[in-house]
């Protein structure tokens, strides 16, 4: 059986870690990993808002990572015969409407949750709510998803903390911040494409981005934990982590450049 869990015990576990008044918070959530949460998705950002209240920010990723081109994967399920016929027809990003894909449920629910503003990015938006969500998720240009200028690189100028939610640090956005500040062997920009409008009309747009590399991600965590406070609580069946992003990045580079091959 899953161990039942209240927003009373969300709060309380939030208190424990440190999230307080005013914090601007990076999350990412399994929200399956905490076991039944009554109220599911609803109760974990009421407990969220309410704990950084509106002096606060909560931030999430909201990526449909779907409107990119077939030739990167992420169209597994059908046919290279079919790949234009995708590209001719798939929906252009509106804000309002393009659903997450594999950010959870939770982070779906967020992004239309009132007060909520999402980025521009068609691939790769986030969406927060609170003090700082309209400098947040402004201006998100297509060429830079993660780095200095992008919503992630000014959640480092926040001084923003990043809470991990039963997941792992190979979902830990913020790192991406870190990967395009660094310099390594084998850095290097590609080409994608995604559904957009211009001047009101649907189009696939080309762009060149920095490669996304985030495989060794779980190694960093594991590393960066063995030296640099990251405050950990037991919520049902789940671990919750609470860390500074800035600690986390500058750190990140630094591994990086000494190890990434």
């Amino acid at each position: 059986m899953k161990p039942l869990i209240l927003k009373e015990d969300i709060l309380a576990a939030f208190r424990e870690l440190g999230i307080r008044q005013g914090m601007t918070v990076m999350t990412h959530t399994s929200l399956s990993s905490l076991g039944y949460v009554c109220g599911g998705a609803q109760t974990v950002i009421e407990a969220l808002l309410e704990t950084v209240t509106r002096e606060g920010t909560i931030v999430m990723p909201t990526q449909s990572w779907k409107n990119l081109d077939p030739d990167v994967g992420v169209h597994s399920e059908i046919s290279e015969a079919d790949w234009q016929r995708l590209r001719d027809h798939w929906p252009a990003y509106d804000k309002r409407l393009t659903p997450t894909q594999t950010m959870g449920t939770v982070a779906e629910m967020f992004r239309q949750w009132p007060g909520t503003l999402r980025s521009d990015h068609p691939a790769r938006s986030v969406a927060a709510n609170g003090r700082h969500a309209r400098r947040l998720t402004k201006s998100h240009d297509l060429q830079n998803i993660f780095g200095d200028g992008s919503p992630i690189g000014r959640l480092y100028n926040l001084d923003a903390y990043v809470l991990l939610i039963g997941v792992g640090y190979d979902k830990n956005t913020s790192l991406h911040l870190a990967d395009a500040r660094a310099n390594y062997p084998g850095k290097h920009n590609s080409l994608e494409h995604s559904a957009v409008y211009e001047s009101g009309k649907r189009v696939w747009k080309a762009y060149e981005t920095l490669y996304v590399d985030g495989h060794d991600f779980v190694q960093i965590g594991e590393a960066f934990e063995q030296t640099h406070t990251v405050r950990k609580v037991t919520l049902g069946n789940a671990t919750l982590r609470l860390m500074r992003q800035r600690e986390l990045v500058d750190f990140a580079v630094n591994w990086i450049e000494r190890f990434r091959l």
